[in-house]
């Protein structure tokens, strides 16, 4: 399949991709520097540099970085030295290239990634003398069997030099970033894996990485007359279905979310950053990223410096595709941002996140990675899967969030993170000190009712302020709407649950206002409540799932209801009931009664469990219908 070719005019949500044109120049940008190409002192089965074929023996010179300095001006540069292996390129030129970094004012940050073969105390001098803030990062794919894919030309496991290259950094009292690759290898036994990388005390941060290969079945060509023992292996590992290292979308997702959750029960989250988990967690909680899958400074702030004079985008896409201009030629940005907009492959892969602006996952997601999205498209036709993947990351790291101690819930595949905005209240903390104590002195409600049913503060339809009662309040009964007092009363009374919100769904023809679906809003009053509520709506929703009209289909939803007060946010459910997927909302009113006594009637009969319902009904919602 062909790449999709768009305008640069195309209409991308900023918060997905920004061009580095619509970016001041405080925002920085990223250069990976292939430091020798391909060359490298291990042949890794999986190595996706050695698939472009980049050229190798030449080398980065300090006239490169320099010329990057006069590309970007006064922007700041985060920069990579990568390879191959960058310390094939040797002691003297690596003190040159240092030395020229130290001296460009812009630079900001300098990471290293190693294969860490080559590492000893004298490389570590040098980094000390010339970039004593050099970021290490070492490539470990986690235990001994983990780092099976990585050996070197005559097939023998490098596992026991990265070892030693950690051991020496803890000696030396430095710290490391360490890169793990998911494949097969380690599936299964993310506890092992996660406890086994944090036994180093040396490393301080984990990013895992899937081996999303599928479309590779074809082996690399031996470079020689003799082909090598490893490159034997790696032709033994690849068939017409994929290599062997491969793994799903679906797969790695679990992988991520069961190394979250030892992450946490651990506390190694006190030492160690976890991505793509630490991302996660900060774009659910409304906080920024630099991790560029989660951010909108994409491959339009990702760029990659070749020796033989090649400047284009992310590493991560395909070349020559991702070429954008010599670097000798770029006279400014201005150069480098006209490159990119007549670029096939970016605006191709432009062309893949305008799917995002429909997704309810867009504002934590931030559209993930361009260059896989834009491979899995090429290989299948659709990049569904992989969405489907970044649904499950957020739908579980929420959970996680909410219920660290139970992380079981983190696999439930009916409950989904839906932001609800505004989705506030006056004080959280008072409101559930008066829910269970009936002594407390509570404040007359203002309950006025619309002509289209609608009970808030002012007597209006559509979303307007209500007071927040409960049920030892007078007027409890009277602040509920007629539909969905049964299920407030079921959750309330006899689950003993606190409720925040609730709506019995209103068409609200004729006033200009949108429809408002059923729903019942569930604020748990800590995590241990939290996961057993999550568990237990869980079960509803599957126990209702066929019985409801085919115009009406129930969600569980997970969000933050913020107290105004203290600007805490607090983890909540929200139970609803929604138009199924292609049905309007005359159809979804009319079966509406009919699906509110099923959806009370399942809630009253299921009680307490302790694990969700997905384990003995999976649920098999796609990323369309989500």
């Amino acid at each position: 399949m062909t790449s999709t070719l768009t305008s640069p005019t195309t209409t991308v949500g900023a918060e997905v991709w920004r061009p580095l044109e619509d970016t001041d120049h405080t925002a920085a940008v990223s250069v990976v520097l292939k430091l020798r190409g391909e060359t490298c002192d291990i042949d890794c089965l999986y190595c996706f540099e050695k698939r472009k074929l980049a050229p190798g023996g030449a080398q980065i010179t300090p006239e490169h970085i320099r010329r990057l300095g006069a590309i970007f001006g006064e922007r700041p540069l985060a920069i990579e030295l990568h390879g191959g292996d960058p310390l094939t390129i040797g002691k003297p030129a690596m003190a040159d290239l240092l030395d020229e970094l130290a001296a460009q004012h812009t630079v900001h940050q300098v990471h290293l990634q190693t294969n860490g073969v080559r590492l000893d105390a004298e490389w570590l001098d040098l980094f000390d003398a010339h970039y004593p803030s050099l970021h290490i990062g070492i490539s470990m794919d986690g235990d001994e069997q983990g780092n099976s894919w990585r050996v070197g030309y005559d097939a023998q496991p490098i596992y026991p030099h990265i070892v030693n290259a950690l051991n020496l950094l803890a000696e030396r009292e430095r710290t490391c970033g360490i890169v793990t690759v998911v494949t097969p290898a380690v599936l299964g036994r993310a506890r092992e894996v996660i406890d086994h990388i944090a036994a180093f005390s040396a490393v301080r941060a984990l990013h895992l990485l899937p081996a999303f290969d599928t479309s590779v079945t074809r082996p690399l060509k031996a470079t020689g007359r003799r082909t090598s023992p490893s490159r034997r292996l790696q032709a033994q590992a690849v068939g017409t279905d994929g290599p062997a290292w491969a793994i799903t979308p679906a797969q790695y997702a679990e992988f991520v979310l069961d190394a979250a959750a030892r992450w946490i029960a651990a506390g190694y989250f006190h030492r160690i950053k976890l991505d793509p988990a630490v991302a996660t967690i900060r774009r659910l909680k409304g906080l920024g990223t630099a991790h560029c899958h989660f951010a909108a400074h994409k491959c339009s702030h990702v760029f990659t410096a070749y020796p033989d004079g090649r400047f284009g985008s992310c590493d991560e896409l395909p070349w020559p595709q991702a070429l954008l201009m010599p670097l000798a030629t770029a006279r400014g940005e201005a150069d480098i941002t006209a490159a990119q907009h007549t670029n096939p492959l970016l605006a191709a892969g432009r062309q893949l996140m305008t799917k995002c602006s429909s997704c309810p996952y867009r504002t934590v997601c931030g559209g993930g990675c361009t260059a896989t999205r834009w491979r899995m498209h090429q290989a299948t036709g659709s990049d569904d899967a992989y969405c489907d993947h970044r649904a499950r990351l957020i739908d579980g790291m929420a959970h996680l969030l909410a219920a660290p101690d139970h992380p079981a819930g983190a696999h439930c595949r009916r409950a989904h993170w839906r932001p609800t905005v505004p989705n506030t209240m006056a004080d959280i903390d008072a409101f559930l000190a008066r829910w269970d104590d009936p002594a407390a002195p509570r404040s007359p409600a203002r309950l006025h009712v619309s002509d289209h049913g609608n009970i808030n503060a002012v007597g209006l339809p559509g979303m307007h302020e209500a007071d927040d009662l409960d049920p030892h309040h007078p007027r409890w009964r009277e602040g509920i709407e007629d539909r969905v007092w049964p299920l407030v009363d079921t959750i309330t009374r006899s689950w003993h649950a606190v409720t925040y919100d609730s709506c019995q769904g209103h068409p609200h023809t004729g006033t200009g206002s949108d429809p408002s679906v059923f729903r019942v809003g569930v604020l748990p009053r800590n995590r241990a409540e939290y996961a057993a509520l999550a568990a237990r709506l869980c079960h509803v929703v599957a126990a209702a799932d066929g019985y409801l009209p085919a115009a009406v289909t129930a969600q569980l939803t997970r969000t933050d209801l913020t107290s105004n007060k203290s600007g805490r946010r607090h983890p909540v459910l929200n139970l609803s009931l929604t138009p199924a997927p292609g049905s309007g909302w005359p159809d979804y009113f009319t079966g509406l009664d009919q699906a509110v006594r099923t959806l009370t009637h399942v809630a009253r009969h299921t009680d307490p469990v302790t694990g969700c319902a997905c384990a003995l009904r999976p649920s098999h919602t796609s990323w369309e219908a989500r």
